[in-house]
Formats: structure tokens, sequence, C-alpha cells
């Protein structure tokens, strides 16, 4: 197999050297307003001494915010002084997204977490996956991505894990997902996970947590407190910090199969009949669907195919064919 390409990609850090450094990953990107222009991912580097490396990610869609926020405070707070070890900031991991507001980038469609492990030579979001694949995920040990639902899903407030071959590594991801401490804990099934970073990272055998942290294409105080507190215990259960982890009760959830997804089959008027943290009975009625070209017409109902609790739901109004309506998970006792 012939080699691949080098990445496009520079840094204007230096990922070996000790303090703190804010600069860039400079993507260069000819376009019609900027022959010779680039695309400026900001990263922090923040290093002292001999310890473990954290790689900490948010936009990884570009309509997500708590990640970007939270991060975006802690590149501006965080001393060298403070760490054992190195902490790697990218608050806006897919920035041409980021500033559009979007879950895509704006310039190829790409969805970064649907990209990896990428192509050197490939779009501009599958640059930005071969660069995290091969240049930053091989300098972590433990990995956070923080996500939530963007502008079309609302979750409950989780850190969340994956069911691993490898189940040492499946075990130290677990005990990250417990040091976070969010509200609500998951072990998580994903539907295409093929081409995510989480698969791209837990390959690589890295101690990989991700989040869902709410939704609708905003933040709150609330999600944010969360993201700065799980945040800071995860640095600290991984020896970067001093201190002790925060804690406070956690909920554990797991998806184990796709009866958990609820999807509609129609395009229409979204009618919720469950609220998020509702618990629910298999063949309780979650939502209907209305058809919005006329009156007059019963809806359709959507039932829970088992019993749970409603861990995310569909947040627009509208519905569209093939859209998930609503998530149940099972509580772990």
């Amino acid at each position: 197999m012939s080699e691949l390409p080098d990445n496009p990609i520079s840094a204007t850090v230096d990922f070996s050297r000790e303090g703190v450094q804010h600069g860039f990953l400079k993507l260069p990107y000819s376009r019609d307003d900027s022959a010779w222009g680039a695309v400026m991912i900001p990263v922090t580097v923040i290093q002292r001494g001999q310890g473990p490396t954290a790689l900490l990610t948010g936009g990884n869609h570009g309509d997500e915010y708590e990640g970007p926020v939270a991060l975006s405070k802690l590149a501006q707070s965080l001393t060298a002084a403070d760490v054992s070890g190195r902490v790697i900031i990218v608050p806006f991991m897919n920035t041409p997204a980021f500033h559009a507001g979007r879950r895509t980038s704006p310039i190829d469609k790409g969805n970064l977490n649907r990209s990896f492990p990428g192509k050197p030579d490939g779009t501009v979001t599958e640059k930005i996956a071969d660069y995290f694949t091969r240049t930053l995920l091989p300098l972590a040990d433990i990995v956070l991505d923080i996500h939530s639902g963007g502008r079309t899903l609302d979750f409950l407030p989780f850190a969340a894990c994956h069911v691993l071959p490898d189940k040492q590594q499946q075990a130290q991801c677990e005990a990250g997902v417990r040091a976070f401490n969010a509200p609500y804990s998951m072990r998580m099934l994903e539907l295409d996970a093929g081409a995510m970073y989480d698969t791209a990272a837990e390959s690589q055998g890295k101690v990989f947590v991700t989040t869902e942290l709410g939704g609708g294409g905003s933040s709150t105080a609330r999600s944010v407190a969360i993201a700065e507190r799980g945040v800071r215990n995860l640095l600290v259960h991984a020896g970067i910090l001093e201190g002790e982890v925060q804690t406070a009760p956690s909920i554990m959830l797991d998806m184990p199969d796709g009866d958990c997804f609820i999807a509609s089959e129609h395009d229409g008027l979204l009618e919720m009949c469950r609220d998020l943290g509702d618990n629910v009975n298999k063949g309780d009625v979650i939502a209907r669907v209305y058809d919005a070209t006329r009156s007059g017409v019963a809806p359709v109902e959507y039932r829970a195919a088992r019993s749970g609790l409603l861990a995310a739901r569909h947040f627009p109004g509208l519905v569209g064919c093939g859209d998930t309506i609503a998530v149940i998970a099972e509580v772990l006792t």
C-alpha cells in the first residue's frame, strides 16, 4: 500500500513546547474571495513537564455550542502552572461549519463527524479529519469531544462512551464518563459509527468520552456549567489537574439496540406527547405527526418499542420522513 501524502494543514503552535500557546491549524484554501487564503482553526496548547495529554474538542458540528463556550473559557483561563502534562484545546473543530452556524461545512457540505479517517488530498472537511487522525489523536491519551443536539435534536444532558471489543479500554472510557459526571451517563449505540471521530479515536486505543448536553441550536447557563465542570473533572481524573472530582448523582442509561430509536415515516406537524426525562412504557404514544397539507385527517401515532426514559427528541415543530423523533434509553440499576 502506498503511503498517504502529507496533510497540508500546518500548526502555528509547537506541540512539544512548554508553556501556553494560542495559535491556529492553518489549512490552505484557495477560493473566489481569497486566492491564497486559508481556513484558520484556533488551537491552544498548555504544557508543563511530563504527564498525559488530553485532547479537548468542541464544534465538531457547527450548531452545537456548549463545547465552544466551555473550551473557549478554559483556553483563556488555564495556565501552565495548573497542569502536569499537556492539554490541547480545539474549541471550533469544524471552523467553517461553526462560523456558518450549521451542522455541516458550507464549503463542501461535509459532516466532519462522518468523515473519518479523512483524506489528506480530499475535501476541506476530509483534510481536517485526516489531520486529527494522523497528527492530533496520536498525541493524546484521553480525548473529550463535546456535543449537543444542534438545531434539530434536544437531549438530556449526558456524557457517553461506547461498547468496545477491548473491555479494558471500555472500562477506562466508562471511568472517564463517570468522572465527567453529567446528570446522566450513557452507554451509547451509534447507528453509523464507521466514519465517526469517536471510532477513529477508539481504534487508536484512546480513552474517549463524548457528550450530548442539550440542543435546539443554542446553549443554556446550565448546559455550559455541566460542560465546564465535566471538563475539569476529566482533567483531574486523568491526573493533569490537581484536586478532587466534583461528584453529584448521575443516572446510568443504556441504548442496547435499535428499538431505542423512533423514526418518522411521514412529513408533517410534530406533536410530542412525552417530554425529555419522562418514563415511558412499551406501547405508549410518544408523538403524533399531522398531515400539514389538509385538515380533518387523523394523525399518525408513534409508539415506544421499549420501556425506558425519553433521552432525546426531535426539536423543530415540523418533522420529515426519516427524521429521528425520539430516543428511549434503558435505565440501569
